[in-house]
């Protein structure tokens, strides 16, 4: 039940009564919302149906204002109707209403608020990505559980999500990967390999793939070329990266639908052409390829710029700031060419959606994406990009060292073994995704109010324990759900009871909006507010015994605040859930 949502279209119905010969234009309708007023004092609802429509009907705003709360007053769910400043309209509902919410919340448990908002659409939601190259480390960490939040959220709010990874297995960053795991493996055989040169990967992990080298081939490899050689060292250490990085991400509970690899848009198959290759002669019939030259960059030239003529998209014709090179003066295929096919193949797998979940050192890609998803799919697809800051580490305060497992940053499995899933995974999204980020490790751990996944999660915890000290203390109370539906919710007339039920209300509208705006750091900040109220109105029961969830002396009244007890726990376990956070039963 989306009070909002319902709201809205009889907002918009109350709308046409008033101009019912067609001077509303369905584009100003729909521009028509229902919304929380800022100040809860004004109502229960707020609209801004007369300032969006007075312009286009050339009326005053408070004038058509006035005469829409004539018709809204006539709804048997609206108590009051008002209008406030220029021409907005506060709305005050009937109990019964809160009621109604309660009993839905009650009804569909940790369901309540899932919706049909993305009608199945297909989205592919692409994030971590990482080169194959090492573990995780922590910047991978935030844009792995925004990634993966988001997909969460997407599919509670009835997208068809697909998680997906792109391998970098193809460049010479792999090649690179490959000699420094045989240098590893002639280590592995005895030898003395000294200081890892400069240039390979120095870090530890690569120390068990060369030791699996060595078992697998002894000292075969040794006796071979390095054109031999490469390839089969490649292959290893790629798939030994690959099962390192899964066992990264499962300590996030972080799990992909797809794994694609690169490589496969660079082989064509039984003598076919590549897809690069295929992406290259599609385009190439539609006119958006072509040979020319590029403009030399702004600035300093780079060392490696060539004044030439190059094979070149046209993706300024799709927004982007220059025409992109899809070949290598060597004839070899630029990265964007890849890009370009990856995209063509996600299209051609039926996706309608691609969200690339980037760091914050890619945001020059997000044109030149918008402008492939734009021209392969002909505007039939939409591409977003969403960019993750950087994380600082701090514990108390004082900045966190490097890890010498890693040879030169903070892995991933550090972070998660020190602090635990739950709290890496809140804090990741307690933030917005663009902006800067601070992880404490000693703060994330206090069981304070201070810290916010200590405080949602104790928020659920307190929850459940109301309910078991209920069931002992109340031994002959029917405590099901079917009897706290059945609760006569009328009698929770206290401010910080309706406060908590309207936040309940909240939610179904907080996860379309979130799921709209792609930010599902908007659920942990609602989780945060509604375990809030929550504890705020559990202090108040301290000093006012008549608040208190349970009074033997007033059953009815209890069994109705046993009911907000179990909306509030079934609302903060269904949000934790799509951050891929814990609802505990009980904290020590």
């Amino acid at each position: 039940m989306n009070i909002f949502s319902e709201f809205t279209g009889r907002v918009r119905a109350a709308v046409l009564d008033l101009y019912p010969n067609g001077e509303v234009a369905p584009e100003a309708l729909e521009r028509i919302v229902v919304e929380p007023p800022r100040d809860p004092a004004h109502g229960d609802l707020a609209t801004n149906a007369a300032m969006v429509l007075a312009k286009p009907l050339k009326t005053n705003p408070r004038a058509l204002a006035e005469g829409l709360v004539e018709l809204l007053l006539r709804d048997t769910d609206v108590a009051e109707a008002s209008v406030a400043g220029p021409g907005f309209i506060n709305m005050r509902l009937v109990p019964e209403v809160w009621t109604k919410v309660m009993r839905a919340v009650l009804e569909t448990g940790r369901d309540f608020g899932r919706s049909d908002l993305g009608g199945g659409l297909k989205v592919n939601v692409e994030y971590v990505s990482a080169n194959p190259t090492g573990p995780m480390h922590v910047g991978h960490c935030r844009g792995a559980v925004v990634g993966d939040a988001l997909a969460s959220l997407l599919d509670f709010a009835g997208y068809d999500v697909t998680r997906e990874y792109y391998i970098n297995d193809a460049g010479a960053q792999v090649d690179v990967l490959a000699r420094s795991a045989f240098l590893r493996y002639r280590e592995a055989l005895g030898e003395d390999i000294g200081e890892i040169p400069e240039g390979l990967y120095p870090g530890d992990y690569l120390v068990p793939v060369g030791k699996a080298l060595a078992a697998e081939y002894g000292e075969r490899l040794k006796d071979m070329a390095e054109e031999a050689w490469l390839p089969l060292v490649k292959n290893a250490t790629i798939a030994a990266m690959l099962d390192l990085i899964r066992a990264d991400l499962a300590l996030l509970n972080v799990h992909h639908e797809e794994f694609f690899s690169e490589r496969t848009l660079h082989e064509g198959a039984d003598g076919k052409p590549s897809q690069i290759e295929e992406m290259i002669e599609e385009l190439r019939a539609r006119d958006l390829v072509y040979e020319g030259t590029l403009p030399p960059p702004k600035g300093q030239l780079p060392e490696d710029w060539e004044d030439r003529e190059q094979t070149l998209f046209r993706a300024t014709a799709y927004g982007d700031d220059i025409d992109r090179p899809l070949l290598k003066s060597d004839g070899s295929y630029t990265y964007f060419a890849a890009d370009v096919a990856y995209f063509r193949s996600k299209f051609r797998r039926g996706f309608k959606e691609m969200i690339f979940i980037l760091g914050a050192d890619h945001g020059g890609y997000v044109k030149r994406l918008e402008a492939v998803g734009r021209a392969i799919s002909n505007d039939d697809a939409k591409v977003i990009v969403r960019l993750c800051q950087l994380v600082k580490l701090f514990r108390g305060g004082e900045p966190v060292r490097m890890s010498k497992r890693s040879g030169d940053f903070v892995t991933l499995r550090d972070v998660v073994e020190e602090v635990g899933r739950d709290p890496v995974r809140f804090m990741m999204v307690y933030r917005k995704n663009d902006a800067p980020l601070d992880f404490d490790f000693k703060k994330v751990t206090e069981q304070s109010k201070d810290n916010p996944v200590f405080y949602v999660q104790y928020g659920h915890a307190r929850c459940r324990s109301v309910l078991r000290q209920a069931a002992q203390e109340l031994t002959d109370m029917d405590q099901s759900v079917a009897a706290l539906r059945e609760a006569d919710f009328g009698l929770l007339d206290d401010s910080g009871e309706r406060e908590i039920i309207a936040r309940l209300a909240a939610w179904p509208r907080l996860v379309d909006s979130a799921a709209e705006a792609h930010e599902p750091h908007r659920v942990a900040f609602y989780l945060h507010e509604l375990a809030s109220a929550l504890h705020s109105h559990w202090n108040r029961g301290k000093d006012l015994p008549q608040l208190r969830f349970i009074n033997i002396e007033d059953r009815q009244t209890t069994l109705a605040r046993l009911g907000l007890v179990q909306a509030v726990s079934e609302v903060l376990a269904s949000g934790l859930s799509i951050l891929g956070v814990d609802a505990p039963e009980e904290m020590r």
